[in-house]
């Protein structure tokens, strides 16, 4: 099989690599094309990939290109992976947003909806093309906002692509691992939107281990979310929040913290990576030490302000280890390829899975994937205040797709004005002017 990585040039295409490495089944992927417009990120990237197969017989050809259309044609199964305006981009959008007293974080808030802007229009043309140039292909998005992207995605290739994040299996495995439960046995009952979800049950042998975890505090302040939120308000909420949804929960709290940071996430990471590819053009560098331990710093200060703020200490060192994107990713094409039945949390169409969304919206939740693809699991019915949250939300995510359809000015004050997390339709507007200031590819959204 023929697997394309657009974004080929990202610092996370050696996890995917090391994982494809693994697998030696027959059906497995044979050859890897990474796509980016920056031949020196390619570069880079291909030089660990080299190291990590060094020895192995059978592992996957790598190829790189700066030509898309080449990229995409013969794939069989297309990974996006892509940063519309890179870091420098991310750290914008933060910064615009602290400065009107809003969250700026890339997929949540006033950043989440500056970075949906800009990429929708990107990733419909991709989608377009794959349409076009690789009909077979499954696309499986990794681009963020995942949901956002997937459901602009979907609108022109149907269930042929499928996103996914690694937070809800992550949050699965970590309260799995507390209960003494084999995460392999377990069923996760989790819904809502990409990085807007809860964990209700964790079932194993059909019995709903989730309550003898919520009636021990001492279990409760013994992993990142129980110390992240507290026992009390887990307890109160009768469910495990994704680690994003802290943002809603201690908005204010989180605006402080990262209101006195001394960088933002975006900064921070633009400056690592800026230093990670600078090295990779030392031919004497070493690519896949010095990759794995900008990789290892990354991770340690993932959501560091947040935990701060909690008082959640240091990231245990289970959370620091890979087995996230790339070990859902593989699932889902092994499952799609040699139709090995699974089930995996995943970003697809509802398909009345959620009755509170109509059929057309991408949500996040358990579903059965085989050679047909991913078909979502009907959930029970969520609580009234998440439905207040997966609704206000789902209304943002569907102005912001206006906007990049139609240019419409207007509609991306609305998704603003909408959020929870802004709410102020002044500030909205000053927030539209200040990301089309600083990001000339808004432009486009010059219509009323």
């Amino acid at each position: 099989m023929k697997l394309t990585i657009l974004g080929g040039g990202g610092f996370r295409v050696p996890l995917v690599y090391g994982a494809l490495l693994g697998d030696h089944a027959e059906g497995r992927v044979t050859r890897v094309t990474l796509y980016d417009t920056d031949a020196d990120r390619l570069t880079a990237v291909a030089r660990v990939l080299a190291e990590q197969a060094a020895g192995i017989d059978d592992a996957p050809a790598v190829v790189a290109t700066g030509d898309l259309d080449e990229a995409l044609r013969g794939a069989d199964f297309v990974f996006s992976a892509i940063r519309v305006g890179g870091l420098e981009g991310r750290a914008a959008d933060e910064r615009v947003a602290l400065d009107e007293g809003v969250l700026g974080q890339e997929t949540v808030g006033a950043g989440g909806i500056a970075y949906g802007l800009r990429t929708v229009p990107v990733a419909t043309d991709l989608a377009r093309r794959v349409a076009r140039l690789a009909p077979d292909a499954w696309v499986i998005n990794f681009t963020n906002p995942a949901g956002l992207v997937t459901e602009a995605m979907a609108r022109h290739l149907g269930d042929r692509v499928i996103g996914i994040c690694d937070s809800p299996v992550g949050l699965g495995r970590r309260i799995a691992r507390v209960l003494g439960v084999d995460p392999d046995r377990a069923w996760i009952d989790y819904v809502g939107l990409n990085h807007l979800g809860w964990v209700r049950g964790l079932h194993v042998d059909g019995r709903d281990e989730l309550p003898r975890l919520l009636a021990d505090p001492a279990l409760l302040g013994s992993f990142e979310e129980g110390r992240l939120f507290g026992a009390d308000w887990l307890r109160s909420l009768g469910a495990v929040p994704n680690e994003y949804l802290h943002y809603y929960y201690f908005n204010r709290e989180a605006v402080r913290a990262y209101q006195g940071a001394e960088q933002t996430r975006g900064a921070f990471l633009r400056e690592q990576q800026e230093g990670f590819y600078a090295r990779m053009k030392d031919p004497a560098a070493p690519p896949l030490a010095t990759w794995d331990r900008t990789r290892a710093e990354r991770e340690a200060t993932y959501m560091s302000e947040n935990r701060d703020v909690a008082g959640a200490g240091e990231r245990e060192e289970s959370d620091l280890d890979s087995g996230g994107y790339e070990q859902v990713a593989l699932a889902l094409m092994r499952a799609v390829a040699r139709d090995e039945r699974t089930s995996l949390i995943l970003d697809v169409r509802n398909r009345g899975a959620l009755p509170v969304l109509d059929e057309d919206a991408v949500i996040e939740v358990p579903c059965l994937v085989d050679a047909n693809g991913a078909r979502p699991v009907a959930v029970d019915p969520l609580p009234y205040h998440a439905v207040g949250l997966v609704t206000a939300v789902k209304a943002v995510e569907r102005a912001v797709l206006e906007a990049a359809e139609s240019g419409s000015r207007s509609a991306a004050v609305r998704a603003f004005a909408l959020h929870p997390l802004v709410d102020s339709v002044s500030v909205a507007r000053r927030l539209v002017e200040g990301y089309t200031r600083v990001h000339p590819g808004l432009g486009y959204l010059d219509r009323p």
